[in-house]
């Protein structure tokens, strides 16, 4: 119940379109009923009044017949036009709804998670959700406030055959969907596990289709694979069981109500207190009543589906941030001078320090490199700046205020950011730089481009700024593609700068432009360069060796290359 009340609170501000929704939904139903049953009376009637040679008015039951008719097809229109537009809206809320609680989990808590699974989440839990509404919720309502209106109509004809149908209605729209749902929770909450399973282990195969070749895994991976496709298509064929078994209790139900309801009205006829077309009416209008709940045994069968997906979502939505901002935010900061002191930091209570009595000054408008071996606690350092962790013990002061004090919002906003994995969406050059500033027109694009020595290279594609870089910038080489990513960096404009092994993996020419990207992007900004590569320290003021979590020298880049412990640094660099 828990679960469902936290759906109906999200689906809260739709609530006009989910009951517009129910109201056609109501109407298709009574129309259709209505015309079955009018159709059955005026076509017995008809014939009664031929064999007894009587007139009879055949105007007003035609004309009635034809306006149900109308209103059924009319009707049906919006009510699907209504009911998938609320269902699209619900899903565009969700998924924004989700990304807005998700994105403040990155990195710290989400790195529990496969990235398969996160996607599974994101788009196939969230759409399983729509069930709740489209099958659930609508047609419980509808079919409440309609068999109400069904029973009071046909009390004004007989009350014992009103509740004949009353209980056939009952039994096929809450003992049937009951009997469902509990069949149909367990393999419908395994079939959500199994197919999340599934989609995060094709998504990792092919993501990591050169690592499975190398380690000569690809063949284990496929068979997993075929397991996890086996165990879903046996819960599927467990859930297509029961609604087989659904459908046919609710035929049989149907056909019951109908005889005990004719073994009712035949003996009313007899008695004259019926006539032949109102027994032609009543058992037409008993067989189309059990449309308002034929329905709702698979749905709730789906019901379990449904929760199952909605707690996978709530899991995440539950979990507490590993950074909370202050109640109340600093303003953002004014100048871009850093000054660490003792920092200590570790990423859980049984690991190593990841920093351990860290020290580091960078004054405003200065360059300085950190320089280690992998491990050594460099990209810690930028977690803790971009507020992804916290710091256990020490400090950090940025613009003369505690990091702590600042929002992770306005730090990212602050600092810019150039890793050696460098992520492109699968977009335009132009649409990727504007991920940094929106609001940026063309000669700023175009400023940014040149600055970071890649605006020819781009004017000499056939499209320009509108080439698709395609998946993760396939389509651009390594030294472009970290291009691209200094000009966003440049057209965000940010007063510190970030540089995360900005030239690892690339050859040397590639090297040699990021290089001089890199060097003009420096000018007038505080710079920290974490690097392997010795030639990118010519560009720094100072460089800061890091051991183990703490500083163990630091000087000027000749100094370091080129004094006592220069065969210390030329290792830390690899």
């Amino acid at each position: 119940m828990k679960d469902l009340r936290r759906l109906l609170g999200l689906f809260a501000p739709y609530t006009r379109w989910m009951l517009a929704g129910i109201a056609l939904s109501l109407v298709v139903m009574l129309a259709n009923i209505g015309l079955l049953a009018l159709s059955g009376w005026f076509i017995t009637a008809m014939a009664a009044a031929g064999l007894a040679h009587v007139s009879m008015d055949y105007f007003t039951p035609a004309a009635g017949i034809r306006g149900l008719a109308i209103l059924r097809t009319g009707g049906r229109y919006l009510e699907r036009l209504v009911t998938h537009e609320a269902t699209l809206r619900l899903l565009a809320h969700l998924r924004v709804w989700f990304y807005e609680h998700l994105e403040p989990l990155a990195p710290a808590r989400i790195q529990y998670y496969r990235g398969g699974d996160l996607l599974s989440r994101i788009r196939a839990d969230i759409d399983t959700l729509d069930n709740f509404y489209l099958r659930v919720l609508a047609p419980s309502v509808a079919a409440l406030i309609g068999v109400a209106i069904l029973f009071g109509f046909m009390a004004v004809f007989s009350f014992p055959v009103a509740l004949i149908n009353l209980a056939g209605l009952i039994l096929s729209g809450i003992g049937i969907p009951y009997l469902a749902h509990r069949a149909g929770k367990r393999p419908g909450g395994k079939a959500v596990e199994v197919r999340s399973t599934l989609r995060a282990s094709v998504v990792d195969g092919i993501q990591g289709q050169g690592e499975l070749r190398v380690y000569g895994a690809s063949g284990r991976q496929i068979e997993r694979v075929g397991e996890l496709t086996h165990a879903l298509i046996d819960q599927q064929h467990k859930l297509s069981r029961i609604t087989g078994l659904a459908t046919a209790g609710n035929g049989w139900i149907t056909q019951l109500s109908i005889w005990f309801a004719l073994l009712i009205a035949i003996p009313l006829v007899n008695q004259g207190m019926l006539s032949g077309p109102d027994l032609a009416m009543i058992a037409l209008f008993v067989m189309a009543s059990f449309e308002t709940v034929s329905g709702l045994p698979l749905a709730f069968q789906n019901l379990g589906e449904t929760l199952a997906a909605a707690r996978r979502i709530f899991e995440i939505i539950d979990t507490c941030p590993q950074v909370e901002d202050p109640a109340v935010p600093a303003p953002r900061p004014s100048t871009a001078d850093l000054h660490c002191k003792g920092v200590r930091m570790r990423y859980a209570d049984d690991a190593n320090w990841a920093l351990n009595g860290f020290d580091l000054t960078l004054p405003a408008g200065h360059r300085v490199a950190l320089i280690g071996a992998t491990g050594s606690g460099k990209t810690t350092l930028i977690n803790l700046l971009m507020r992804f962790w916290d710091y256990q013990d020490g400090s950090i002061m940025l613009g003369g205020r505690e990091l702590r004090e600042y929002s992770g919002e306005d730090l990212r906003r602050f600092c810019a950011v150039v890793s050696q994995r460098t992520h492109l969406f699968n977009t335009t050059i132009r649409g990727n730089l504007l991920l940094a500033r929106p609001d940026a027109d063309e000669v700023q694009i175009m400023a940014a481009a040149k600055q970071a020595r890649i605006h020819d290279e781009i004017m000499g594609f056939p499209a320009g700024y509108d080439t698709f870089v395609g998946e993760a910038g396939i389509r651009l080489s390594g030294g472009q593609a970290r291009r691209v990513a200094i000009a966003r960096a440049l057209l965000k404009d940010a007063p510190f700068l970030i540089l995360d092994e900005p030239t690892e993996g690339l050859d040397a020419d590639a090297e040699a432009h990021v290089l001089d990207a890199i060097e003009s992007a420096m000018d007038g900004r505080s710079v920290l360069l974490i690097t392997h590569r010795p030639h990118a320290l010519r560009h720094m003021d100072e460089v800061y060796v890091i051991e183990h979590g703490r500083v163990v020298s630091h000087g000027a880049p000749a100094d370091i290359l080129h004094g006592d412990n220069a065969l210390t640094a030329y290792t830390r660099l690899g």
